[in-house]
């Protein structure tokens, strides 16, 4: 598998996530309870590395991140 990557973010969603986590009034932990209930692999770390862009974001981590934030996968990556 290829990755392809610019050299300074690994995904585009951090900020996006960072920001509707913060309006949904959810700390980092918070966070990943919500994905780990759900069934994925997730930590506090995991979210501070995704929000920080030191952590690629495969496609089903994306739409379970919106699930848990209560928004679109769209939204999340817009922009």
């Amino acid at each position: 598998m290829k990755i392809y990557w610019s050299g300074e973010r690994k995904n585009i969603i951090g900020e996006k996530v960072r920001a509707y986590r913060k309006e949904k009034g959810l700390t980092q932990k918070a966070l990943a309870e919500k994905m780990q209930l759900a069934g994925y692999d997730v930590t506090d770390l995991t979210i501070l590395r995704i929000e920080s862009g030191d952590r690629f974001v495969p496609d089903y981590e994306v739409k379970a991140l919106a699930a848990a934030l209560q928004v679109s996968y769209e939204a999340l990556l817009d922009e």
